[in-house]
């Protein structure tokens, strides 16, 4: 069945109550806080006989929604019409005040079926850790509520994207990627001393690396996927790799056949950007079998290397050619280790940019163009 939003409803996944379920509703009221405090204007009051929840599980949980259920003592049980609960952001869980931006801490339910789930997408956030704890209540009939103490605080934490929403992301990216260049070569730019060290210590070959934090907060590589970040864009005057760069002033160029042919398969990864008017999108190449190529297959839409609105190798007249999108900016991982001698590192005539370094970017997470319908 289909789950209600947070700020709409809470519901209990038990088919029984599905009917029941699409009609109800979350209030937001002003509720004492975690200790049993009255509000002296809220209308709440203590009432001993109703029963506390405990051992308070949570599970199923996504980027955006989890099931909660508990344990309560049976006595005055069915005097329960509602539960307040308290969620709050870990590093806000003191707070007892409404926040625009933070998910507000006192939620009310219909007293349902447990467990129920709890979804909403402009209050929860992927990757993120939450505190919650539940009380019990019953509604008089001249509007007050008695409640319970407050429960036990329990932590959790959110999960990453998942397939679907980066499909989401991937729609989103293609409306923009725009026409398709041609072109050659995969490069990265670096200091010297990181191909010194390439060279001296790791038999010649540059590693992967675990990502960094940069793009979506929800993305599933960000922190966990191994790779080499490669580009492949180019000028559109010259059909050839910019001589600009933010990550330093040496090279290593490599024809693209070597990284991507038809024994690899290409992943979408993530689409974003930093409050500027160009987008990013993160394409993974990996090794048809290889570890990465596993990863991915769990985590992230797989393109068809031949046909898609990012990066393309097609053969013609018995030559793989390679194209990438003009209006979109690619960053590359490649999941494997790249000996050196299978390209050339040179020093770049340009500027180092800093400005447009990616490094643990930050996504805007109010652009329309780059996010979705999910925590940001």
């Amino acid at each position: 069945m289909e789950v209600p939003r947070l700020g709409h409803s809470i519901s209990s996944p038990t088919s029984p109550c599905e009917d029941m379920i699409k009609n109800l509703s979350l209030e937001a009221i002003q509720l004492c806080d975690r200790e049993g405090n009255k509000s002296q204007d809220s209308g709440i009051a203590e009432m001993e006989e109703l029963p506390v929840p405990h051992n308070i599980k949570i599970n199923n949980i996504t980027c955006d929604s989890f099931k909660i259920c508990w344990d309560m003592d049976p006595k005055s049980k069915e005097r329960i019409t509602h539960y307040f609960i308290d969620l709050n952001k870990k590093e806000n869980k003191n707070s007892n005040k409404f926040k625009h931006k933070d998910v507000p801490t006192k939620l009310v339910a219909k007293a349902v079926p447990l467990p129920m789930t709890v979804r909403g997408h402009w209050f929860l956030s992927p990757r993120t850790e939450y505190t919650v704890a539940v009380q019990t209540a019953s509604k008089q009939s001249d509007g007050d509520y008695v409640v319970s103490e407050w429960s036990e605080i329990i932590e959790f934490c959110t999960a990453d994207y998942s397939t679907v929403h980066l499909t989401q992301l991937l729609e989103k990216a293609e409306v923009i990627a725009g026409r398709m260049l041609k072109f050659s070569v995969f490069y990265r730019n670096q200091h010297k001393e990181y191909f010194d060290k390439a060279r001296e210590d790791q038999n010649n070959k540059m590693l992967p690396s675990i990502k960094d934090n940069s793009g979506s907060h929800g993305s599933p590589i960000s922190g966990k996927l191994e790779g080499i970040f490669f580009s492949c864009n180019t000028e559109f005057n010259t059909g050839k790799p910019p001589q600009d760069s933010p990550y330093g002033r040496y090279r290593f160029e490599i024809n693209a056949d070597r990284l991507f042919n038809q024994k690899t398969n290409l992943y979408f990864g993530d689409f974003y950007c930093m409050y500027t008017a160009y987008h990013y999108v993160i394409l993974v190449i990996a090794p048809s079998g290889s570890p990465g190529d596993e990863f991915c297959k769990q985590r992230l839409p797989m393109l068809n290397i031949a046909d898609n609105k990012f990066m393309t190798c097609t053969e013609e007249n018995g030559r793989l050619v390679f194209q990438h999108a003009q209006d979109v900016i690619l960053e590359v991982i490649y999941t494997d280790p790249v000996d050196l001698s299978l390209g050339t590192v040179a020093e770049i005539s340009g500027h180092q940019l800093m400005s447009l370094s990616t490094v643990n970017a930050k996504k805007d997470p109010s652009c329309k163009i780059c996010n979705i319908s999910v925590g940001r």
